[in-house]
């Protein structure tokens, strides 16, 4: 319990505004639902939350102690009260979820509070399985990063263990991950590899694809295989040997067939006659193919995990 004594520049104010200010790491819906539980009181009494203070007043805040914190982004997650969370799989080491597109998965420079590592992170504090006050807590981590505008599975690790693991499993391509995504055009041959060489332009976050070797390019290998074709647009599949920057975009671009919605390396043209504005791509299915031992995670081994809908499938490649 903390208690706050109202001074002469705070009189006036109400109820509820005055502790959200104070408290900035409560959600707001969870302050009004400690006021309605009459865990914050007005000199010893439940009040209401539109309740103006007066000069000498004594808050009484029965609030758990994290919400005094000054906000950081370690704990940041206090401000999600209802993580959305679309879990494709859970046990005692890892999650797996289906992140949404839109969502950034850390904080940027355009978003702080609504990132899947914060849901995730609030998920599992209010579950009671993890809080950053314990001693020698580990924060749970992402193994995987996802670019804003694409969804798929994203593996979290609930403990050390786990992240080195995945991270070791990841870096020795021990993990299958396979795409799908809409293209403009059908790729010909209807199902190859596409090899080249990737560089970045950091300034205009742009990725650039090459033929030939050349300073600061990275190898990018992409296995495709087209599904389905309807009109001008076509359903493909794509898994990565390689882990590059904008990889399956610019690869598929570079045959000719970019990613419908895809604003940067995509037809502006066909993009705006579909509505589209975020290129169709998603990470529908993971596979652990561990070709060495995985430690506590070896109960994975060989199993297969998809997320239950593709929204650009089901609206441009449903059955007739």
């Amino acid at each position: 319990m903390r208690e706050f004594t109202i001074g002469k520049n705070d009189a006036g104010q109400r109820l509820d505004r005055f502790v959200a200010r104070n408290l900035p790491l409560l959600p707001p819906a969870l302050l009004q639902k400690y006021i309605r539980l009459k865990r914050i009181k007005v000199n010893g009494k439940g009040s209401k939350r539109d309740t103006r203070l007066c000069v000498g007043d004594i808050l009484q805040l029965y609030i758990n102690d994290e919400f005094f914190d000054k906000p950081t982004e370690e704990n940041l997650f206090l401000s999600v009260f209802r993580p959305q969370l679309n879990l494709v799989y859970e046990d005692e080491n890892l999650l797996l979820v289906d992140k949404r597109p839109g969502m950034v998965v850390h904080a940027d420079e355009t978003e702080k509070v609504n990132t899947l590592i914060n849901h995730i992170q609030a998920y599992l504090y209010q579950k009671k399985e993890w809080n950053p006050k314990w001693e020698n807590a580990f924060a749970p981590a992402l193994c995987n990063r996802i670019d804003r505008n694409t969804g798929g599975i994203v593996i979290a690790a609930k403990n050390a263990e786990t992240l080195r693991i995945i991270n070791e499993k990841i870096k020795n391509h021990e993990l299958e991950k396979s795409y799908l995504c809409v293209t403009v055009g059908r790729p010909r041959p209807a199902e190859g590899r596409v090899e080249g060489f990737l560089r970045k332009d950091e300034a205009k976050k742009e990725v650039t694809f090459f033929d030939h070797p050349i300073p600061g390019g990275k190898t990018a290998v992409t296995l495709y295989r087209t599904l389905e074709s309807r009109g001008e647009l076509s359903l493909v599949e794509c898994r990565l040997l390689t882990g590059r920057t904008h990889q399956i975009r610019v690869s598929m671009a570079h045959l000719g067939c970019p990613l419908l919605g895809d604003g940067k390396y995509g037809r502006g043209d066909v993009n705006r006659r579909y509505g589209e504005t975020r290129q169709a791509l998603y990470s529908y299915k993971l596979r652990f193919a561990f070709s060495s031992p995985a430690g506590l995670l070896d109960y994975l081994q060989n199993r297969t995990f998809c997320v239950e809908a593709v929204p650009f499938r089901d609206k441009y490649f449903s059955a007739p």
